[in-house]
């Protein structure tokens, strides 16, 4: 009997570990499950608020855009994937009108159009450079290249200006001041003829980029240019126009060329800032 009692007791005092065992792991489970749940309440507040801050962003853009396209003269439209008013839009085309429609054959996009509009108002803006043997303008495409010879602008040898140059450089400047979306670089040319050493230029590279920048700093200081609009480069020789195997030819290297590019980009930039 006594045999029997210790077996059943053992029995139980098993089975009672057990269920704690299992009790506790259950508790440390309520507990992880309960700390998920918390984490997730959080991230999901967290996530609410940031799509009420986003909502509230939405709405406001929309507001404007209906704002703007309740009136047809500021209606939103896209010319060649920028988007501009219909005001702009409609400029353009006024300012179109002004060129001959045989110059626009070549245009397939109002982008097009634009370009040419620019080049032919370049054109325009150049009759009044006379053209000699040390002025050359060529015009290719819509990229306008004006080579000034180095005794029309400096003294041999130098980067300082000539008084000679004014004339030039102010007309040149009016052409620039004549469109804000012209970028203008201005590069110094040598010959190969090797320069002096000196305290401020010690080769060619160092003329021809002096001489660009002396440019550079007079459209600026003198003639209003925006220096936003001007880049200065030197080329030493290394481009040059004949070979330098003569006086004569070594003369026509030593230029300084102004070259002209329409931006036709920072052009439609600048009416999509202005609308």
């Amino acid at each position: 009997m006594k045999r029997i009692s210790v077996i059943v007791l053992s029995a139980l005092f098993f089975t009672a570990c057990v269920s704690k065992k299992k009790y506790l792991a259950l508790e440390q489970d309520h507990g992880e499950l309960k700390s998920e749940l918390t984490k997730t309440k959080v991230e999901k507040e967290e996530l609410e608020s940031k799509f009420s801050k986003i909502q509230q962003r939405v709405d406001s853009y929309n507001s404007k855009i209906n704002e703007l396209t309740e009136d047809n003269n500021t209606k939103l439209v896209s010319v060649d994937g920028l988007v501009i008013s219909e005001n702009q839009k409609i400029a353009m085309r006024e300012s179109l009108k002004n060129v001959p429609p045989a110059y626009m054959n070549t245009a397939r996009t109002l982008k097009d159009s634009m370009n040419l509009a620019l080049q032919f108002n370049l054109k325009s803006s150049l009759e009044n450079i006379d053209e000699d043997e040390d002025i050359a303008i060529n015009i290719e495409e819509t990229v306008v290249m004006i080579s000034i010879s180095d005794k029309m602008l400096f003294n041999s040898g130098s980067y300082k200006i000539s008084d000679k140059a004014n004339d030039i450089l102010q007309k040149i400047a009016n052409v620039i001041n004549s469109e804000e979306s012209l970028d203008v670089m201005v590069e110094g040319h040598t010959d190969n003829k090797l320069m002096k050493n000196s305290a401020t230029v010690k080769d060619n590279w160092d003329l021809s980029v002096l001489r660009a920048t002396a440019v550079v700093k007079k459209l600026q200081n003198d003639y209003q240019v925006a220096p936003k609009q001007l880049i200065a480069a030197g080329r030493s020789f290394y481009q040059p126009l004949v070979e330098n195997d003569t006086k004569n030819n070594r003369a026509i290297n030593r230029r300084t060329r102004i070259v002209i590019l329409p931006n036709i980009d920072k052009f439609f930039a600048m009416m999509a800032a202005n609308k």
